[in-house]
């Protein structure tokens, strides 16, 4: 059971773990509320995404798939350097854009592939189902997608390395 109570997500462990409740807080910087954080930008992305691909699937299933993913990984890029990972003062728009694209990349390509066959195996099948099947797999690759995020592109030691040896070149 999970509750929100102002700025925490209190979630409530079953008896038997011993455990009485843990608290995710929304504004921590605690893995587990980058990670929180990293799933409801992932929410609202992908409602994008659903949004865009509905809209679009007239035009393909393929064309809706790179639209739908292009512009929910650009908010989803975007919402990650502000709130998830509070980087917006240590990586640049271009940088974040550009790495995040490059991963969110193989998200596109694994997605495309997993729609271009499933429009092969299963002609008739429906939108909804199409969606369900896309979101699936760029849930999974989601996880791998943060980890990167949070180790790489706006990770504080390599943000901090940027720094040092930006001020050794300066100097």
């Amino acid at each position: 059971m999970t509750a929100t109570v102002g700025n925490a997500t209190l979630v409530r462990e079953p008896a038997s773990s011993g455990k009485r409740c843990r608290v995710v807080n929304l504004r921590g910087e605690r893995a587990i509320d980058q990670f929180a954080r990293f799933v409801l930008v992932g929410g609202v992305s992908n409602v994008l995404y659903g949004v865009v691909f509905l809209l679009l699937r007239s035009e393909g299933i393929v064309v809706a798939n790179v639209v739908g993913a292009l512009l929910s990984t650009i908010l989803a890029n975007e919402l990650h350097r502000r709130r998830t990972f509070r980087a917006a003062d240590r990586v640049h728009w271009l940088t974040a854009q550009g790495e995040g694209g490059g991963m969110a990349l193989l998200g596109i390509v694994i997605s495309t592939a997993a729609l271009a066959l499933v429009g092969v195996l299963l002609p008739t099948i429906g939108g909804i189902v199409e969606v369900a099947l896309v979101v699936t797999i760029t849930g999974v690759v989601g996880g791998v997608r943060f980890l990167a995020l949070r180790r790489w592109v706006f990770s504080f030691a390599r943000t901090r390395a940027s720094w040092t040896s930006a001020a050794r070149t300066s100097a």
